[in-house]
């Protein structure tokens, strides 16, 4: 296979956006073809990556309104969908163009609009990713993740301000992210005290409904030396699936598809989990975090809490986690999201994340599609 670089990455600001999504992705791509270096028509096949462009705007064929807006004519269009996780999906499916020796200039554009609905609309949309007997009866990922929680502290006895930890470390982390959706710090009180949600979760232990895109550009890593002398290498990739039905699990607080892609991502780049020095992992909710930190092997199980309240994971922790606010802070515009992991990982490791900065050769991204039916994991490696 063709080693494949990432020489170019953006990212709009995440929040309420008057554009629709088609205007997100474009100006996020055209942003990404600046850092790149890159000219339009040099661009031999670009992915859009979102979930629900027909169902929360009433819009389809998004991917060829974008080549048309960035003038990438003739290039391969195609959108990618996974539910929550298609932005991982799409740096698999660029990866997968550019490695195989189908392109040599890959775009991936990630992006959703969703603010203009209600939030009970909003949520109505993404629930669609639930098993229609478990749709029927009412359940929504908040529900999921309120009993998951649940679990989780009851089985390894951990105490609820370990949760609230994670949404304190996000917010911290976002402060510092001018994209971030929220940009500001919250303390232990506020999130404790905030409204319940699904008990034990409350409000602040979940991510906001978000507008927002962001971009990478892929090629050869023999084609990323004649446009730059410092890119990153994507090192190795992997995805798996769960089952669709939750409470099918032997286990709920074990997501089998993260175990599985982290394996699969392992073995490819040849690193292990002590090798990761940057993490962006997929906090729609706080417990996630845990669930993902343990089942890619940076905590053994029933031990991630306590990771938190060491301080483990801060930005200036052993392990930093979601140096970028995380979906948590940052935003959680569906498509985009994986995305915009993708160029956390790809500043953190040129150097160019400013206040967020921390010492990364190797960084991982994690993405995960409703409560981890479907999950992408990325491993990513600096030049030089």
């Amino acid at each position: 296979m063709t080693d494949v670089a990432v020489i170019g990455a953006s990212m709009t600001d995440f929040g309420q956006r008057e554009e629709w999504v088609v205007e997100l992705l474009s100006q996020a791509g055209m942003e990404c073809l600046e850092d790149a270096g890159v000219e339009p028509h040099e661009i031999d096949h670009l992915y859009t990556s979102n979930m629900a462009s027909g169902e929360f705007e009433g819009q389809t064929g998004i991917m060829n309104a974008v080549a048309h807006d960035l003038g990438a004519l003739p290039a391969y269009t195609q959108r990618v969908d996974q539910t929550s996780s298609s932005g991982g999906a799409g740096i698999y499916a660029a990866w997968q163009s550019v490695a195989s020796g189908a392109s040599d200039m890959t775009l991936l554009v990630g992006g959703e609009k969703m603010t203009h609905r209600t939030t009970g609309e909003a949520t109505d949309v993404i629930a669609s990713i639930t098993h229609p007997v478990e749709y029927k009866h009412g359940v929504t990922l908040p529900s999921f993740a309120g009993l998951t929680a649940r679990l989780y502290l009851d089985k390894y006895d951990a105490p609820r301000e370990s949760l609230a930890r994670v949404a304190v470390k996000n917010h911290e982390n976002g402060v510092d992210n001018p994209h971030a959706q929220f940009q500001k710090e919250i303390t232990m009180e506020t999130a404790l005290e905030s409204p319940i949600v699904a008990d034990p979760l409350r409000l602040y232990d979940f991510c906001p409904i978000t507008d927002g895109s962001a971009a990478l550009m892929f090629c050869p890593v023999e084609v990323a030396e004649e446009y730059t002398d410092e890119y990153v290498r994507i090192a190795g990739v992997g995805g798996a699936t769960d089952t669709h039905v939750v409470h099918e699990r032997a286990d709920p607080t074990t997501m089998g598809g993260v175990v599985e892609s982290g394996e699969q991502a392992y073995e490819m780049s040849g690193y292990g989990p002590d090798d990761i020095d940057v993490a962006e992992l997929h906090d729609m909710f706080t417990i996630l975090e845990f669930l993902q930190s343990e089942g890619l092997g940076f905590f053994e199980e029933g031990h991630a809490w306590e990771a938190v309240e060491e301080g483990i994971t801060e930005r200036d922790g052993e392990l930093p986690i979601n140096t970028s606010g995380g979906l948590k802070s940052k935003g959680h515009p569906l498509g985009a999201s994986g995305v915009a992991q993708g160029v956390e990982i790809y500043e953190q490791l040129m150097g160019e994340a400013g206040p967020r900065q921390v010492e990364a050769d190797v960084g991982l991204c994690c993405n995960v599609g409703g409560f981890g039916n479907c999950v992408i994991t990325t491993i990513v490696e600096a030049s030089s």
